[in-house]
């Protein structure tokens, strides 16, 4: 199984994508990880956010394959434990998904299609943090939740 992080727009903080980095290099170690980025929207300032998101979603759509399992990192989304996060993800690997999405989106959030193509909606936090932020905060649940899955020392209870 490969695990695909599908996020919009680059990250352009120095010390998030060095986390970032940092984290995809450990999971590595326990799967395959893809991430693609969504390039952002030019010229959005004359756009309403309904419409930001309903672009993003088109390109987000676009890179979606049949058979994909599609979690979406929304604030309204279910909120776990680090130990519920990893029995939760070793649930969906059960199930046998050729590829585990996990989708980050801009600042708006996502547009209906894309709601309606997921499986699942996941938070971090009832707290709102910037999109930029999340990717690293989500890459070290990710590592964390395969540390657990792994036996390996990483996490404390």
């Amino acid at each position: 199984m490969k695990v695909v992080i599908l996020q919009v727009g680059k990250t352009t903080m120095p010390a998030v994508q060095s986390l970032c980095s940092e984290y995809q290099k450990r999971l590595q170690r326990y799967v395959g990880l893809e991430i693609t980025v969504i390039p952002d929207l030019k010229n959005t300032k004359n756009l309403r956010p309904q419409q930001v998101k309903e672009l993003e979603g088109e390109r987000l759509l676009k890179e979606l394959k049949a058979g994909d399992h599609v979690l979406l990192m929304d604030e309204k989304g279910k909120e776990f434990t680090s130990r519920g996060w990893a029995q939760n993800l070793q649930k969906i690997m059960n199930g046998g998904p050729h590829r585990l999405v996990f989708v980050i989106g801009g600042a708006y959030g996502f547009s209906p299609a894309v709601y309606q193509k997921a499986q699942g909606k996941v938070a971090l936090s009832q707290m709102t943090f910037s999109h930029q932020i999340v990717r690293a905060l989500f890459m070290e649940q990710l590592y964390r939740a395969f540390s657990i899955l792994n036996n390996d020392p990483y996490h404390h209870s």
